[in-house]
């Protein structure tokens, strides 16, 4: 018997994680296929504007499954991840098993695919077992995908686990593809950990259950990483999706108000769109926007250094300072010395968050100082915005590492924060280097928006991965 298709997706609870998601989820939903979106109770209770978006397809069914955490659980940022992962292995995990059982066996719209964020790759096997088609989901690059499947490689040649008396700048020759191009200290950030750390074991052995599902999609385009995609990963999966950028890919399809619904269901804060009206009175290209994502925490040390070297470099800037970005600050005490905010006071904006698509796209903001978390870069990307990187964990450092040496539309001062640096590179970024950055930036740019496009790589692969689901 021949059942409609219902797709399950599961993100791994962060909000980097949930944003591509959510988009896959629309896009199926405007393919009319049914999707349920399920979210663990501490995210779901978070995300309150999730219903407008539901409110586009009503094909989306938003649910959520317990997560063991406390109510007033911060989530956010990146030193509280161990404990959602924890929490979320020893509740969620076996709570999933249970309802996954269940929604198979209705008998109106059952299950019958499961897409999981390749980090709950229980999800996965659990599928398996139950005889669901099962496809993981990786919001990372393809390059730092390849990485962690070369993990035994890189541990017979003593590259991981990095210790902090390593040479950092000794060259990786453990990952084939890649020769000549990672130092150490561009290794994912969770190399730096002891190989019986518990997140550890999970980041490195997920990348191996992926293998597990029938298929793999990738929030990245084929013209992006090709090399890695077909001589590296291909072999190892029977099918592999490449349908990134997905905001891009959401906005070719639906257009900007189903975009912009997205952007504010799937964030833990409100923008700040005023914002937008400061940079209406800016010079075209002038500003420096700059965005540490939602989990970066600074020292203050760190922050001092950044504002230093921005009001040095002499240029406006608008800077996205979250409320719990700066390690051991309570209430104002880490906000910036009056000082030195009457010092550039008209030539700078600090919000507590940002409408980020908007802004990368405005005519004034000529640079992106981040932390090089993927989904920025992909907004950088498909804006033609160019990069300054300070990548601070998990796949940033890699990333970095491509935009600075392989991609070439940016620049990167990894492993360092002193005010000088950061004004040398921002001149860098939008004077002394830019002409050869944004030659790069443009040709990169123009190859994300005709993948998206009808006929594009990006665009034909997600009409592919819709065809197999429904053939299910």
């Amino acid at each position: 018997m021949n059942r409609e298709p219902h797709v399950l997706i599961l993100p791994f609870p962060s909000q980097g994680h949930i944003k591509p998601l959510l988009s896959l989820a629309a896009l199926l939903c405007q393919a009319g296929i049914h999707v349920t979106f399920l979210n663990i109770d501490s995210y779901h209770r978070r995300l309150t504007h999730l219903q407008a978006l539901s409110a586009h397809f009503p094909t989306l069914h938003l649910e959520s499954i317990n997560d063991g955490l406390p109510a007033d659980h911060p989530l956010s940022p990146i030193n509280r991840v161990p404990e959602i992962v924890s929490s979320v292995m020893s509740v969620t995990k076996p709570l999933f098993r249970e309802l996954l059982g269940d929604l198979s066996r209705k008998p109106e719209r059952p299950i019958t695919c499961v897409i999981a964020d390749g980090i709950m790759s229980f999800a996965i096997d659990f599928a398996k077992e139950l005889g669901i088609r099962a496809i993981s989901f990786r919001g990372f690059p393809a390059a730092c995908l390849w990485s962690f499947f070369c993990i035994p490689k890189l541990i017979e040649e003593g590259h991981i686990p990095i210790r902090g008396e390593d040479d950092m700048d000794r060259i990786v020759t453990g990952i084939p593809g890649m020769e000549g191009l990672l130092r150490r200290r561009d290794l994912p950030s969770i190399f730096r950990q002891p190989l019986d750390d518990p997140i550890y074991k999970l980041m490195t052995e997920d990348p191996h259950a992926t293998t597990h599902a029938s298929a793999l999609i990738l929030n990245t385009f084929d013209d992006l990483e090709s090399p890695i995609l077909s001589h590296r990963l291909a072999p190892l999966f029977s099918k592999i999706y490449t349908i990134g950028p997905l905001g891009a890919l959401l906005r070719s399809r639906t257009g900007d108000d189903v975009l912009r619904s997205l952007s504010s269901s799937s964030n833990f804060w409100e923008a700040d769109c005023s914002c937008m009206t400061w940079l209406d009175s800016q010079p075209l290209g002038s500003v420096v926007y700059v965005s540490f994502g939602t989990s970066v925490i600074m020292t203050r040390d760190q922050l001092m250094e950044l504002w230093h070297g921005l009001v040095n470099c002499g240029r406006p800037f608008l800077w996205v300072i979250r409320r719990d970005s700066v390690a051991g600050a309570e209430g104002d005490e880490h906000m910036i010395p009056v000082e030195l905010q009457e010092g550039t006071k008209g030539r700078c904006l600090l919000v507590d968050w940002a409408p980020q698509e908007d802004v990368l796209a405005h005519p004034s903001t000529g640079g992106f100082l981040t932390h090089c978390g993927w989904n920025a870069i992909l907004e950088s990307i498909v804006a033609g915005l160019p990069i300054l990187c300070w990548p601070q964990y998990g796949d940033q450092l890699i990333n970095g590492r491509f935009v600075s040496e392989v991609w070439r539309f940016g620049l990167e001062m990894k492993d360092t924060c002193d005010r000088s640096t950061v004004e040398m590179m921002i001149k860098a970024l939008m004077e002394d280097r830019r002409a050869e950055i944004m030659a790069s930036m443009d040709r990169i740019a123009k190859l994300a928006h005709d993948c998206v496009d009808k006929s594009g790589s990006s665009y034909t692969n997600l009409d592919k991965l819709i065809e197999d689901i429904r053939e299910v």
